[in-house]
């Protein structure tokens, strides 16, 4: 049974007569007569008798009129969800993220997702793999990835999307941490470095070696951590300085004291499929921008 048969049932129901149905539904009282008995023949049952000068419905009628409005409510639900999510307003997807991003701005960004957009539904995951958020984009195991390094590939878009210095965390009685401007890139010859090992997060490591080489220096790598907390304690214990984006501040650790490392920056990269035209990944790539005033 059409949709339109169950709801010229609820709108007779509700108003009680066939000619107060009719003019709710825009439709000649004749025109409805006739719908109704062709609901009554499909179902070979009467659904309303006449009471006085209005219908009401038997038992039939009752069961149908009470089911009809659950599925017609269902149906309007259903056609509003497609809407939502021909909008981008509704949905499931997955992101990854870099841990400076949620140390810095993408912690308030998410907030503002969420409230933006209720419907929506965020599986996160945090990585300090760059190689890896890349691949897991282009895979499809995440839907988007929040990254300093994004991977090189014509199939991967890339925005820019945040950027910020980075710092060098020293322990804190060490003499370079005294001083309260920036400490010049030769700082990285003048104490140890606590650092990522390569395979964990390459690109990382390799920004930061680079660093050392264009200032000229031979980096002294004397401990490495696999997690931005096991790298401070590190330095809080004197193995020597990390150099990590700005925002990790805000761990606040004990024992180390940032300063930040002249002429440098990192930069926080949202990285999806070229290809893919969901447009849930472009509300959610709006809404973060916005987060960001860019």
């Amino acid at each position: 049974m059409e949709l339109r048969l169950l709801g010229y049932a609820v709108a007779i129901a509700e108003a009680g007569s066939i000619s107060g149905a009719a003019r709710r539904l825009h439709l000649t009282q004749p025109t409805l007569s006739r719908q109704l008995r062709e609901m009554e023949r499909q179902l070979g049952t009467p659904l309303f008798v006449r009471e006085g000068r209005g219908l009401t419905p038997t038992q039939a009628g009752q069961v149908l009129v009470r089911r009809a409005a659950t599925v017609l409510a269902e149906a309007e639900a259903a056609l509003k969800d497609v809407r939502l999510a021909a909008q981008g307003m509704t949905g499931r997807l997955v992101v990854t993220f870099a841990g400076s991003g949620i140390n810095g701005p993408l912690g308030a960004a998410l907030g503002r997702v969420r409230r933006e957009l209720p419907r929506v539904h965020l599986q996160l995951e945090e990585s300090f793999n760059d190689a890896e958020m890349s691949n897991g984009v282009l895979e499809g195991r995440y839907d988007l990835a929040v990254q300093r390094l994004p991977m090189r590939d014509a199939r991967l878009a890339t925005q820019v999307w945040w950027r910020e210095p980075l710092t060098l965390f020293l322990p804190a009685g060490h003499p370079l941490a005294h001083p309260t401007e920036p400490a010049p890139l030769t700082a990285l010859g003048q104490i140890p470095l606590v650092i990522w090992p390569r395979d964990v997060s390459p690109r990382s490591y390799d920004e930061i070696i680079a660093l050392c080489h264009g200032a000229g220096v031979v980096p002294q790598i004397s401990a490495e951590g696999r997690s931005v907390q096991t790298l401070l304690a590190l330095v809080a214990a004197k193995f020597g300085a990390a150099v990590l984006a700005d925002s990790h501040r805000a761990l606040r650790r004990i024992g180390v004291t940032p300063r930040p490392l002249a002429e440098t920056s990192t930069t926080l990269h949202l990285v999806w499929r070229a290809d893919d035209t969901n447009p849930l990944i472009e509300r959610l790539r709006t809404v973060l921008t916005d987060a960001t005033g860019g």
